[in-house]
């Protein structure tokens, strides 16, 4: 085969991004910790980020539902990729949401629908 000198491929980049996995993000859904005699459902969609069976991870961020008369914000980061049997990969995420009200609310979940 004839080398071209105008065509060439970066072999490493190519071969990086064959092991970190595509761009992507998860949809993520949870309910809050009971606290002063309620709930909060939380929900929507972590950050874009490349990865596979690695240590990447995803930001999140939003604010509850209206119950109780109020609303809470959180904000927080994954866990790293668990890999899943039928192939993919979920992440757990835990944490608070701001003190509103008096009070405030502890959260965990996992990635994914059904998760």
């Amino acid at each position: 085969m004839k080398k071209n000198k105008y065509h060439g491929h970066d072999i490493e980049f190519v071969n990086s991004w064959s092991r970190q996995g595509p761009p992507h993000r998860h949809p993520y859904s949870t309910e809050t910790s009971f606290d002063d005699g309620h709930t909060h459902l939380m929900s929507g969609v972590t950050s874009i980020a490349s990865g596979g069976l690695d240590n990447h991870v995803h930001y999140y961020e939003g604010t509850t539902s209206f119950r109780d008369g109020h609303v809470h914000y959180y904000r927080g980061m994954t866990g790293p990729a668990i890999p899943l049997p039928e192939g993919g990969h979920i992440h757990e995420f835990e944490g608070q949401t701001t003190f509103n009200d008096g009070h405030i609310h502890y959260y965990r979940g996992r990635t994914g629908k059904g998760y």
